[in-house]
């Protein structure tokens, strides 16, 4: 079931940007790329840690911790030392504000 939740107005977030919402599910990141947004499990799956403070290289995140990269778009790891994918969550803009879904 679908749960539609706030995370800024569009205006907020401009390309190149990000910003993490804590939820009931944990914290999730959600980036703008070129006017797109995606929506990741702030949590890399090597060892827990956090990734929206990782460097953004095109629409890859670097963990901070280890170096572990992961596709933003699609939430494919691409590098050890993790091995295993990473939430995504849809993410919609409505009446200029954008929106995660929580409930997926």
């Amino acid at each position: 079931m679908s749960e539609w939740m706030n995370v800024a107005p569009v205006g907020e977030l401009p390309p190149g940007t990000r910003k993490v919402i804590e939820t009931e599910i944990g914290a999730i990141a959600v980036f703008n790329l070129n006017g797109e947004f995606y929506a990741i499990a702030d949590a890399c799956t090597h060892d827990g840690g956090e990734l929206a403070s990782g460097k953004l290289d095109g629409d890859q995140i670097i963990c901070p911790r280890h170096g572990a990269r992961f596709c933003v778009r699609d939430g494919k790891s691409l590098t050890p030392p993790a091995y295993e994918d990473i939430e995504i969550y849809p993410v919609r803009v409505e009446n200029g504000v954008v929106l995660v879904d929580i409930g997926s």
